[in-house]
């Protein structure tokens, strides 16, 4: 009975020194935040302020990883796919339409963009509901 204690003491001095040097890390950041108006308590970081933008340095577009290399409103976008700079900037598409090879095409009855972007319906065949040969 007196080696099951030992065995049972020694077992949770292991797990209380695990917990208290597994919470502690060499690496802490010792900085606090002195107050959290104007940011969300889950995101409590100090702000970094971006200061390269497109509109200054084009060639950052061009860069692998970039959503496009257009620059359209100090944003990189592609303006060949975006909604929003279809074919140039500023050029939105109407809700139900999408941005395919810079031109504003309704994917649910365009027989070369039929559902998607390049999906051609066969020859004699219609789009309806962006499904080629529906009915």
């Amino acid at each position: 009975m007196g080696a099951q204690k030992k065995f049972l003491i020694l077992a949770m001095l292991m797990a209380l020194a695990f917990v208290a040097f597994s919470t502690t890390t060499p690496y802490e950041d010792n900085t606090q935040t002195t107050s959290l108006r104007g940011v969300s308590r889950l995101l409590a970081s100090p702000r970094v302020d971006v200061s390269m933008k497109c509109d200054k340095y084009p060639r950052m577009c061009r860069v692998r990883g970039s959503p496009g290399p257009d620059c359209c409103n100090k944003k990189c976008v592609n303006v060949s796919k975006d909604r929003f700079n279809c074919g140039k900037c500023g050029k939105r598409c109407k809700y139900s339409e999408i941005c395919c090879k810079g031109k504003c095409v309704n994917p649910r009855s365009d027989r070369k963009n039929c559902g998607s972007c390049n999906n051609k319906c066969k020859k004699g065949s219609s789009c309806v509901y962006g499904m080629c040969s529906y009915a």
